[in-house]
């Protein structure tokens, strides 16, 4: 028998969460090994087949029904859904109905595979759906049976563009079965807010979503009861009842997964405000200044973990060092610290790369995406330091008010699935961390996209040489290029690169982020080149010409090998969509910043010795030898940092509860 269960909190009706599980040793090893053996018993997406035969035997019944009659079946269906469960009977009538007014308001209906991601996500599961098999539209299957049933449900996307396109664009199918639909987008105020959380079905982004309910528990931060606050209620409008943004953590339906529950999750997220009594503009110069005298090697060292580390030496010389005298005097571990995360700031983070200098202002460009974060700033003293070294006005440091960790986040919610193109890889850590399954869901159609080798050069001048020959060599056929970069430096290199070689190119990085959409969709034109950082229009269709099929569909190119397989993946799978023709490369060398990073000089120096034999083919295999290792150890790093991250968060957590006060 097929149900979805959603249990309710003890703690509060009125803000219905899961409460947090604190696990014991046995429990955490058991779920440690659990994470092994997922991504070997993953669920196979035969298993949920049953839909497609249960939709189609009442697609004729509800074919017949007018607009108005299918409107009054919803209404219907939702009391037998709070009566009975998510039964399969139920559901499969419920997603019959979503599939004939799609069809009927937006001229798409639902395709057999998209029944199957229907299935999966409401089972509270991850759907591995290949870019370009209409995510967007499964997730209105669960999401209108859930709401119908009076569960409201968050679909939760990586930007503010998708949020608002998707809501706009699948509106009409939660209209025409009386479902509300609200959007969360950054700037909103909280009326606006409460509003939209009030609907059935809100789109918003990890991060709004976050935030939010983290200015919840700030309200409630000695987690109330809910007798408690009925009796609030009675004070009148301003009681802590009414000045909740949030109805609660019900259900939610995470888009791109991946980026959202692993990816984003080496972050906490802090809602902090303006604090008095900390260091003057002077301290962050003289640290920035005394951290450029220091020598790497002698009195420092930077390791591959992507650290640095003083040694005795350099310790000796700061506190040896003239300071000036700061209105609250620095010990000598303070001094230490501050001119440590100078270092960091010198040698490990640079402009154009890791952030912009935009409006006179320090904005952090995302990792993973390549978009800009205008309103996270570093902590510790990072921020305040970058500003120095790049000449623009320092702002105050940040008091904490209340963190949590994505991972704490969504293990709050009753009802938790997702949806990603690339979720295979990290089956074990979404098990270990979220309980989620992953299940890979077939193509529509038969996938013809063609991998060719990986080809690995000695220098990058070399690389860079062949990318733009590459790139001309595929234009004149007629075919549109996708060439997919690291960064905002890399991409603005190879701008010039094309406009010397006087190739006609668009460019999408951190300073264009307005104009993604656009610039992706029309990617797929004829003898479009298209050069683009990590961000690749994540979510945005890219459709091709007429010409453009015929003469083998958009050929994609990674200048680099990102320190996940997944994100490579996602670049590769711009092309190659719903059955159409593409082809995909990397074209790399051993002097790019994942070979640098993660592999001793020893093995660099053998991989270009070996490029040098005649013919190179050794050096090439000794060179993907050496990326395939490198991306392992920065995912295993990566993974450990999340785990880290997880386990402070924790340990916060009991500390401040101690005092009374959890997030």
């Amino acid at each position: 028998m097929y149900s979805v269960k959603i249990k309710h909190s003890i703690s509060s009706k009125i803000y219905p969460e899961r409460e947090e599980p604190r696990l014991k040793k046995a429990d955490q090893f058991a779920a440690a090994v659990g994470g092994i053996f997922a991504p070997w018993l993953r669920p196979r997406a035969g298993r949920f087949k049953w839909i497609i035969e249960a939709v189609n035997g009442c697609a004729s019944e509800v074919e017949k029904c007018s607009d108005g009659q299918i409107m009054e079946a919803g209404q219907k269906l939702g009391q037998s859904l709070r009566r009975q469960g998510y039964c399969q009977d139920l559901v499969a009538h419920a997603f019959a109905l979503v599939r004939e007014v799609a069809g009927r308001t937006i001229d798409m209906r639902h395709m057999d595979v998209q029944l199957m991601g229907g299935a999966v996500l409401l089972s509270g599961m991850v759907a591995e759906m290949e870019t370009g098999e209409g995510k967007t539209l499964t997730a209105t299957l669960p999401a209108c049976t859930l709401a119908i049933g009076g569960i409201p449900v968050h679909i939760i996307t990586v930007n503010d563009y998708l949020a608002k396109r998707d809501a706009d664009w699948m509106e009409p199918i939660y209209r025409a079965l009386g479902i509300t639909v609200g959007t969360i987008i950054h700037g909103m105020d909280s009326n606006a807010r409460r509003n939209a959380y009030g609907c059935d079905v809100i789109y918003c982004t990890n991060k709004e979503v976050a935030f939010d309910y983290l200015r919840d528990r700030i309200v409630l931060w000695d987690r109330p009861s809910p007798i408690r606050l009925q009796l609030e209620r009675l004070y009148g409008e301003n009681s802590r009842a009414n000045q909740l943004t949030m109805r609660g953590l019900r259900f939610a339906i995470v888009d791109e997964a991946d980026s959202v529950l692993v990816d984003e999750a080496r972050t906490p997220l802090i809602i902090s405000s303006e604090a008095d009594g900390f260091y003057d503009s002077g301290v962050y110069q003289q640290a920035l200044a005394m951290a450029k005298r220091l020598e790497q090697g002698k009195d420092f060292v930077v390791s591959g973990e992507r650290t640095v580390e003083l040694n005795n030496c350099g310790k000796k010389r700061i506190t040896d060092d003239v300071w000036p005298d700061p209105d609250q005097p620095l010990n000598y571990v303070q001094r230490q610290e501050l001119v440590r995360q100078a270092l960091v700031a010198l040698y490990l983070f640079d402009c154009d790369k890791h952030y912009l200098v935009k409006d006179g202002k320090i904005q952090i460009i995302d990792e993973y995406t390549g978009r800009l974060m205008a309103d996270r700033s570093w902590e510790s003293g990072l921020h305040q330091l970058i500003e120095v070294k790049e000449g623009c006005d320092i702002t105050k440091r940040k008091e904490t008010l209340a963190r949590i960790s994505y991972q704490r986040f969504f293990r709050r919610y009753l009802g938790l699935a997702g949806m990603t193109g690339t979720a295979c890889e990290v089956a074990g850590e979404l098990w270990s961390i979220y309980r989620l399954r992953v299940v890979t869901i077939p193509t529509n159609r038969p996938m013809r996209r063609r991998f060719l080798p990986d080809r690995v050069y000695g220098t990058a001048g070399l690389k860079w040489e062949t990318i733009v020959k590459t790139i001309a060599a595929i234009n004149q056929k007629g075919r549109p290029v996708l060439v997919g970069t690291r960064s905002v430096e890399a991409s603005e290199h190879l701008d010039k690169l094309l406009e010397d070689a006087g190739l006609p190119h668009s460019v999408l990085n951190a300073r264009q982020d307005r104009e993604e959409a656009e610039i992706i969709a029309r990617a797929g034109d004829y003898r479009r080149i298209t050069v683009a950082t990590n961000m690749a229009g994540r979510g945005t269709d890219i459709k091709l010409a007429p010409k453009v099929a015929e003469e083998g569909g958009l050929h994609v190119i990674a200048t680099e090998r990102h320190d996940t397989r997944r994100i490579d993946r996602q670049l590769f799978g711009r092309c190659g969509r719903q059955g159409d023709l593409g082809s995909a490369e990397a074209i790399v060398c051993l002097e790019d910043e994942l070979i640098d990073v993660y592999n001793s000089k020893l093995l660099r120096w053998l991989a270009v010795t070996f490029l040098r034999f005649p013919g190179g083919s050794g050096g090439r295999m000794f060179g993907k030898l050496l990326f395939y290792r490198a991306q392992r150890k920065a995912e295993r790093l990566h993974a450990r940092m999340r785990h880290d991250l997880l386990k402070m968060d924790e340990q916060i957590s009991d500390s401040l509860a101690f005092s009374g006060r959890s997030e």
